[in-house]
C-alpha cells in the first residue's frame, strides 16, 4: 500500500536527531509537513507525501464532506502511513468533518485558524493530533492554553495567508513560550536538509511547507503554472490585502497589480461573484455561508467588507491552480520559490532532504 518509488528501503535512514518529539506524536518517520493547500493538496500529493515517510495534510477546505470522504479513501487505497485533514473551523459541518477523520482513521486535524476550546476537547478525546498554524507568539500561547499538541508557526516568508514576522524570529520566540509542552514546527522559507537542521537548531521539533510540495511531480497543478512558479524570483512575490481583505503571498502578476490598484468598491463585484461560485461549488446554503461569515468576522476581527471579500481567495486561487487561468486568478506563494529550480518526485524530494540534514549534522558534529 505504498507510492511508486517510495520503499523505505530505498530512502535515507535518519540521522538520531531528526527523530523528534513530532515523530513520536504522529508516528511519521521524518519531521517534514505537507501543509494542506487549497486545491493543490489532494489525495495524489498527501499519500506520495505520507508513503515517503512524512506527514501529508488533505485540504478540506474547498471540498464538501462528500468530496472529503472520497478524498480520505483514496489516500487510504494508496498508503496506510499517518496523514492528516486541514479544517476550517467556521464551517457548519466541522463537527461532522471531524467524525469523519475519527471514523476514517486519520491521524492530524489541522486548522488554518485557532480552533475553539471545544474543538480541541473534541479532537483530542477521539485521539487526534491536534496542530492549528499561528503567526504570532500570542496565538502560540492562547492556543497552548487551550491543549493543542502541536503548532506550526509560520514567519513572513510563508506562502498565502502570513503575517509579519520573519520566522527567524517568530520560531524561537515560539519555542521560548510553548516548547516545553507543545510540539513546534516552523515555517516559511525551507526547501532543503540545511533548513531542516536550522529549524531543530532553534529549538523546533520539524518542518512544515508548501511552495516546496506544490513544485514537484506529484502535485496536480497544471505544468505551465509550475513553470511559471519555477521562473519568479525571490522578489517576484507581493503581500497584498486586495485579494480577500487579508495579508497574503502571491506570485505579482499583472492581475494582482490591477487589484492593488483598484479600490474596495472597484473590487466588490468580483468579490460578490466569487461568493455566489464558492456557495455554489461548495454546496454551501445561503443562511450557512452567512453564519459562516459572521463566525469569520468574530474569529480572526474582520470587518464586513473582508468577510464579503473572503470567497475571493479561494475561486480566483481554483482559477489559476486548477484551470490554469493565470489571467484571472492568484498564485500563492512562499518568498522560497525563488531558490527552488525543479520539479522531483515526493519521494526523491523528501529523499533529499534527510539525505542532506544528516550529511549537515554530521559535518556539525565533526
Amino acid at each position: 500500500m505504498s507510492e511508486p518509488g517510495s520503499d523505505p528501503a530505498t530512502l535515507p535512514e535518519p540521522h538520531p536527531t531528526l527523530r523528534t518529539r513530532f515523530c513520536e506524536l504522529t508516528g511519521v518517520r521524518y519531521p517534514i509537513v505537507q501543509t494542506g493547500m487549497g486545491w493543490v493538496a489532494g489525495p495524489r500529493l498527501v499519500a506520495a507525501t505520507a508513503a515517503a515517510g512524512a506527514l501529508g495534510i488533505l485540504a478540506s477546505a474547498t471540498m464538501t464532506i462528500h468530496d472529503l470522504e472520497q478524498a480520505i479513501a483514496q489516500v487510504r487505497e494508496r498508503t496506510d502511513r499517518p496523514f492528516g485533514v486541514n479544517l476550517r473551523t467556521d464551517v457548519a459541518d466541522v463537527n461532522d468533518r471531524i467524525s469523519l477523520m475519527i471514523d476514517a482513521g486519520a491521524r492530524v486535524a489541522s486548522f488554518a485558524q485557532a480552533p475553539s476550546p471545544a474543538l480541541v476537547n473534541r479532537c483530542r478525546e477521539a485521539g487526534l493530533v491536534v496542530m492549528p498554524t499561528i503567526g504570532a507568539r500570542r496565538h502560540a500561547v492562547k492556543v497552548a492554553e487551550w491543549g493543542v499538541d502541536a503548532v506550526i508557526a509560520q514567519g513572513a516568508e510563508g506562502g498565502g495567508h502570513t503575517g509579519t514576522v520573519p520566522t527567524s524570529l517568530l520560531l524561537p520566540e515560539v519555542v521560548d513560550a510553548i516548547g516545553d509542552r507543545v510540539v513546534v514546527l516552523a515555517a516559511g522559507g525551507y526547501f532543503d536538509g540545511r533548513g531542516l537542521v536550522a529549524a531543530l537548531a532553534y529549538g523546533a521539533d520539524g518542518i512544515a511547507m508548501g511552495t516546496r510540495f506544490l513544485l514537484t511531480a506529484d502535485s496536480r497543478v497544471p505544468d505551465g503554472v509550475k513553470n511559471q512558479y519555477l521562473a519568479t524570483t525571490v522578489t517576484g512575490t507581493v503581500v497584498t490585502t486586495k485579494v480577500d481583505g487579508a495579508p497574503q503571498r502571491v506570485i505579482r502578476t499583472d492581475l494582482v497589480d490591477h487589484l492593488e490598484r483598484a479600490s474596495w468598491l472597484r473590487n466588490l463585484p468580483r468579490a460578490l461573484s466569487s461568493a455566489r461560485t464558492f456557495r455554489q461549488e461548495t454546496k454551501t446554503s445561503l443562511p450557512a455561508l452567512l453564519r459562516e461569515g459572521r463566525a469569520m468576522k468574530q474569529g480572526n476581527e474582520l470587518t464586513w467588507p473582508q468577510v464579503v471579500m473572503a470567497a475571493n481567495a479561494p475561486v480566483m486561487t481554483k482559477a489559476a491552480l486548477v484551470e490554469g487561468r493565470t489571467d484571472v486568478g492568484v498564485l500563492p506563494t512562499g518568498q522560497v520559490v525563488g531558490v527552488i529550480d525543479g520539479l522531483p518526485s515526493v519521494a526523491e524530494l523528501i529523499g533529499r532532504i534527510v539525505t542532506v540534514a544528516n550529511q549537515t549534522l554530521e559535518r556539525l558534529s565533526t
